[in-house]
């Protein structure tokens, strides 16, 4: 089983530290105890991840209209760069920088500059999962 340290699971789900020590004191998520660090397992987590993710923080402040894709990401553009027919876009979403090439006019009719906020959608035909080491 993996085992996470609390700030390594509060970074995983997107809460402080304390949170997480307070669900573990409300019973909400199981901390184990490994000598001198407090640990969470990995698959405790996995119930929080996926508890009804339509109401997630980012969800609930800026709501969207609904779509098949499932792969969302909303947060600031921070860079957007445009030549004659081309346009990146930077886009970050909490930890998550999403980088989009559109055409300029796309670019121009949605008026994107850095400081906006805004939503990138993915829909992928192949998906790449890879193990992190341990830490």
């Amino acid at each position: 089983m993996t085992r996470f340290r609390i700030a390594e699971a509060a970074a995983l789900l997107g809460v402080s530290d304390d949170t997480v020590r307070r669900w573990g004191e409300s019973g909400r998520l199981p901390i184990r105890h490994d000598g001198t660090r407090q640990t969470v397992e990995g698959s405790d987590l996995v119930p929080l991840l996926t508890e009804h993710p339509a109401r997630a923080a980012m969800a609930e402040a800026f709501p969207v209209a609904a779509t098949s894709a499932r792969n969302r990401f909303v947060g600031l553009v921070t860079h957007v760069v445009k030549d004659g027919v081309m346009a990146q876009v930077d886009l970050q979403a909490g930890p998550f920088r999403v980088v989009s090439l559109m055409t300029r006019e796309a670019a121009d009719e949605l008026g994107l500059e850095p400081g906006m906020l805004a939503s990138a959608s993915v829909k992928a035909t192949n998906v790449v999962v890879e193990l992190l080491p341990e830490g």
